[in-house]
């Protein structure tokens, strides 16, 4: 059954992408319709694209077989009881799919953060971290493994004039309406995701364990 997710790209996400890569990577050329297309698409196992190399200037398509899925639908066994509980699921979940996806894309290379980083092959941004965790989350959805949780539109904290712009995917707990981001980009590709409150995430929190930025 085809799901429709009625999201768009912010228009800060594409702003920080378009002065982002004008200014620190002139060489790359994000595509602003190829993101849009990418987070608005309805994915499959089957088939769908991720954005990689900074502000989706590539896009792969790619999909994840039956068997590589029940490495993902194991982490939800037992099914949690509750939205607090299917959290700490998520931020596990993220994780693997990035694992699976990133030996099949060339992105298992990507490491936490943006500077100094973006000339390893397989590099992602931060608009490409939220963007592609959006993605996994309706592939969670799509399968049932999550069910007190829906995704929403990505969200993204300063605009330069106080501070530099970062981007995140977003879930909102269904019973409460509670908002959260699922933030990928810290760590190296295949490590959880973090996952807190979004108003938290917006005043500027980052995890004491990276070295990100």
């Amino acid at each position: 059954m085809k799901t429709n997710y009625p999201i768009t790209p912010s228009f800060f996400k594409v702003c920080f992408a378009v002065i982002f890569y004008s200014f620190y990577a002139p060489n790359a050329f994000a595509d602003m319709s190829d993101m849009t297309r990418v987070f608005k698409q309805t994915p499959y196992l089957e088939e769908f694209e991720i954005c990689h190399a900074g502000g989706c200037t590539k896009v792969s398509q790619t999909s994840i077989e039956l068997e590589e899925w029940k490495q993902v639908a194991n982490l939800f066994e037992p099914a949690p009881e509750n939205a607090e509980q299917e959290l700490a699921v998520i931020k596990q979940a993220i994780g693997a799919i990035e694992h699976i996806v990133g030996a099949k894309t060339g992105t298992d290379t990507d490491r936490g953060g943006t500077f100094d980083n973006s000339d390893f092959k397989g590099q992602m941004d931060c608009n490409d971290e939220a963007t592609n965790t959006t993605t996994y989350i309706k592939l969670l959805i799509h399968d049932d493994l999550v069910r007190f949780h829906k995704v929403l539109d990505t969200k993204t904290r300063k605009f330069f004039f106080n501070g530099w712009p970062h981007s995140t995917a977003v879930i909102q707990e269904i019973a409460t309406g509670e908002l959260y981001a699922v933030d990928s980009w810290f760590y190296d590709n295949g490590q959880p995701a973090e996952i807190v409150p979004l108003e938290q995430w917006l005043d500027g929190w980052k995890p004491n364990n990276t070295k990100a930025h």
